[in-house]
């Protein structure tokens, strides 16, 4: 059985699975479903049309599945979807599609979006991605999995974010983020690699030999995207790893994809 707080509201259209925990005037719309075990707490506000998988905890304050601030948006169908094993914290905001942008705002699973984070309409997360307090990410934006984002930053609309990839605290994201870097500044620029993270996932020094590799020959080379994945290709051939590099760079965002480290003495701000 669920497990119902007296203060909150649950509109009689929602579907709660058993071990659901709804706190203290928590409100849960119309065509909203909720999980196995997931803990909706105090003041929470979910609007349909929303689904949330299982074992999450989202709130208190946070905001899901409110209209997305687009002025094409007349009230169509759209919704937010997200996983299992989440972590949502206080005054998050995450918002629905719309229908230019495929009508769904979607969450993986075992994320933790911190305190006042914001997803805007359309945005792609994907798993172990960690959103630090106030990170922000403008509309149709695709973060990929294991990504960390620090406080305060943000990042425009429609830009992709690699997997692995880190962005360092106050940092403004405006291209595209390729997988296994570090980001910094406003605009962002790239520091290098994500040794830590690289490390914290669990590559072998091997691989990230191979990574530093092929990175430095995006980075600093001077050829052009086709000519960089013609020359990754014939170096690393299959390679599982530099494959997602290779992919990524094959399918760039209308903003472009970032590339050039700050030159010797250049401010990164």
């Amino acid at each position: 059985m669920s497990k119902i707080h007296p203060t909150a509201y649950v509109d009689p259209s929602a579907e709660l699975e058993e071990g659901v925990i709804i706190g203290p005037q928590a409100y849960i719309g119309p065509k909203v479903f909720i999980g196995r075990g997931t803990h909706i707490k105090a003041h929470t506000y979910i609007e349909g049309y929303t689904k949330i998988g299982r074992y999450n905890q989202i709130g208190p304050l946070s905001v899901l599945g409110t209209p997305p601030q687009h002025l094409a948006y007349k009230g169509e169908e759209t919704w937010v979807e997200i996983g299992d094993y989440n972590i949502i914290r206080e005054f998050a905001t995450i918002h629905r599609g719309t229908q230019q942008g495929g009508g769904v705002t979607s969450i993986g699973n075992h994320n933790l979006l911190m305190s006042y984070v914001h997803v805007a309409h359309d945005c792609k997360i994907g798993n172990y991605v960690i959103m630090s307090n106030n990170a922000t990410l403008g509309g149709h934006v695709e973060v990929g999995d294991r990504v960390v984002m620090g406080g305060f930053s943000a990042v425009h609309q429609f830009c992709r974010i690699g997997s692995y990839a880190f962005v360092s605290g106050m940092t403004g994201v405006d291209k595209d983020v390729p997988p296994f870097v570090k980001v910094f500044g406003i605009p962002a620029k790239i520091q290098g690699l994500n040794l830590v993270g690289l490390r914290r996932a669990g590559f072998s020094k091997e691989e990230i030999r191979r990574i530093s590799q092929a990175l430095g020959i995006f980075t600093d080379g001077p050829a052009t995207i086709r000519e960089v994945v013609q020359e990754l290709r014939d170096i690393f051939g299959d390679d599982p790893l530099i494959l997602q590099l290779i992919k990524f760079l094959e399918n760039p965002s209308k903003q472009g994809i970032m590339r050039r480290k700050p030159y010797e003495g250049e401010e990164a701000l």
